[in-house]
């Protein structure tokens, strides 16, 4: 498969904007510019496999890339989010102090 320049820019932009926004949906920041990117392209991933196994379908175009890789992220985080215990770091931070 030959992707062009153009084609990984927008790839790594819905990538970076899915997971700055499920970022601040599931936490309420981001993760910084390189786990952003990493949580959208694997919601991306994630996305594009589990949206058509529940039968919802949003076309095709930008707009579309860009909800459904953000669902997938945010299925993404809410996973980690259960394994690691539902606090995080936060929780564990005000336990010291």
């Amino acid at each position: 498969m030959h992707m062009s320049n153009e084609s990984l820019l927008v790839v790594l932009m819905v990538g970076l904007l899915a997971g700055w926004l499920a970022g601040q949906i599931v936490q309420g920041t981001g993760f910084g510019l390189l786990g952003d990117l990493l949580i959208g392209i694997l919601g991306a991933f994630i996305g594009s496999w589990l949206l058509p196994q529940l039968g919802i379908h949003l076309g095709m175009g930008i707009v579309a890339a860009i909800i459904k890789t953000t669902l997938g992220a945010l299925v993404l985080l809410l996973i980690i989010r259960l394994i690691r215990g539902g606090g995080g770091w936060r929780r564990s931070w005000g336990r010291r102090w």
